[in-house]
């Protein structure tokens, strides 16, 4: 069984993945607001926050949802979405789109284990690692 990323905003998940989407060229993004739900209490009523997203992202699927209306909650901390890139131009394409309005951790650079690996913290707060595999 898979392993699949979940992520959690305040408020932006629709923005980032659709965002996530597009610079990735993802497919079949789904989306659904907690006021969709089958049972939706009343304070959810009318919130356009996302209870449940998801994108496929090469052979993965990357999840997401925004914290409930009126929840607080810590955006992405302490974890990575690792992407891996099919080779370096790719990859230093999304680490730049990335990092345009977030801030870079790592620049993207050769390592010994990839000839391109960056990591950078995009404008919804998640934290990215980037690395090519060729």
């Amino acid at each position: 069984m898979p392993t699949h990323p979940y992520i959690h905003f305040q408020g932006q998940c629709a923005e980032a993945m659709t965002a996530y989407t597009a610079l990735f060229g993802g497919t079949d993004l789904q989306m659904m607001r907690y006021t969709d739900g089958p049972t939706v209490p009343e304070a959810f009523k009318g919130s356009p926050r996302i209870m449940h997203a998801q994108v496929t992202i090469g052979t993965g699927t990357l999840m997401a949802s925004d914290y409930p209306p009126g929840m607080e909650g810590d955006p992405q901390k302490g974890f990575s979405v690792m992407q891996s890139a099919p080779d370096v131009a790719t990859g230093g394409t999304w680490f730049t789109s990335l990092a345009q309005g977030g801030h870079i951790i790592e620049n993207f650079k050769p390592t010994f284990f990839s000839p391109g690996f960056g990591m950078v913290v995009d404008r919804f707060g998640t934290h990215w690692i980037i690395s090519a595999v060729a």
